[in-house]
């Protein structure tokens, strides 16, 4: 990218869940941009959107949405970033897609800052931000990797709603209030939403985990455990790792959480992963079992970091380790890793 004092960035998707962050982080991090064009769907043309104190309106994404664009920031769903960032790369843009659409296609790099920043060149005008869960899992993997070797990894998700979009959101937001306004004392059965009420989730979400992200593929795991499985050793450069994934949607509003077991080459301890993970860029740890300090949802919810913690030895295996690890899946796990690339590929290096 040749290298300028401003850019001209486009957010497709923009009136998403991950395109108004892409907005409130470009803003916060004071990205160097001198236009800003936001991109949706026919039914948000028009929408004001603040950006720096200024106003700008939303334009219908299209194939010539793209002319005098640097970089562009996609998160719109994988079928529309498979037909329109073509046209965007056509008119010289980069673009940073937050869909699935090109993660595994071999020519496209997937990229986590803090753990491949090389492998962003070459590129051939798109560049891959992986699935919310994997980036917060590749940060500890990445560090413990480099420290004593990968063995062997078992992760089980538990991800909020807002991985799912905002419809989602509110889905769940209006069956808990539908069921707040019930009697508070429990009884079998009165938490049950009407099946003709759920629509966006298989079943309800309010009240229940739902172990289903997804659909589910021949080998009965769902594409968003593959995902996973697969994303993984494409950023970690380990093409045989052995990695297995339980994903399940849980009734939590934003972050998301990952119970990770680790079987390492070289044995390390409890204080060792500690200190390993401390110095790894991106991570901050948690973990004081006596004080009850270990990372949660709640209180990962709009800040940066990916949060490790209940870090313990496995005793049921050789070489393992557990943690607990916690992300904004918004921000790290999606727009902030996105812009994150983009600072990369502006930065004097």
């Amino acid at each position: 990218m040749k290298k300028k004092n401003k850019y001209n960035v486009a957010v497709m998707g923009a009136t998403g869940a991950v395109g108004e962050r892409f907005l409130s982080i470009l803003e916060e991090r004071d990205f160097p941009i001198d236009e800003l064009r936001l991109l949706a769907s026919e039914r948000s043309e028009g929408r004001k959107i603040a950006f720096k104190g200024m106003e700008y309106a939303v334009r219908v994404l299209s194939e010539d949405s793209f002319r005098d664009i640097d970089i562009v920031l996609a998160s719109a769903g994988a079928s529309r970033s498979r037909e329109f960032l073509p046209h965007a790369v056509k008119a010289g843009a980069v673009c940073i897609d937050n869909s699935s659409a090109f993660r595994m296609d071999k020519a496209v790099p997937l990229i986590v800052p803090e753990v491949n920043p090389g492998a962003v060149e070459p590129h051939s005008g798109i560049i891959a931000n992986p699935n919310c869960s994997t980036i917060q899992t590749v940060l500890p993997l990445c560090a413990i990797h480099r420290a004593a070797g990968l063995k062997r990894i078992v992760v089980s998700t538990y991800q909020s709603v807002s991985g799912a979009g905002q419809g989602n959101i509110l889905e769940m937001q209006g069956q808990v209030m539908k069921l707040s306004r019930k009697d508070s004392h429990y009884r079998v059965g009165e938490h049950a939403i009407p099946e003709k009420e759920i629509v966006k989730f298989s079943h309800q979400i309010a009240y229940n985990l739902i172990p289903q992200i997804d659909v589910f593929l021949e080998n009965h795991y769902t594409r968003e455990e593959m995902k996973m499985v697969k994303e993984t050793r494409k950023i970690l450069g380990i093409p045989d790792l052995a990695i297995t994934a339980t994903c399940v949607r849980v009734p939590v509003y934003y972050a998301h959480s990952e119970s990770v077991n680790v079987q390492t080459d070289r044995k390390i301890t409890r204080e060792e992963a500690t200190g390993i993970l401390r110095s790894f860029p991106g991570i901050t740890v948690m973990d004081d079992p006596g004080s009850s300090l270990y990372p949660m949802p709640i209180e990962a919810e709009g800040r940066d970091d990916v949060f490790v913690g209940r870090i313990r030895e496995d005793e049921s295996v050789e070489n393992g380790i557990n943690l607990w690890v916690v992300a904004d899946n918004l921000r790290k796990g999606a727009a902030l890793n996105a812009i994150q690339i983009a600072e990369h590929l502006i930065a004097d290096r």
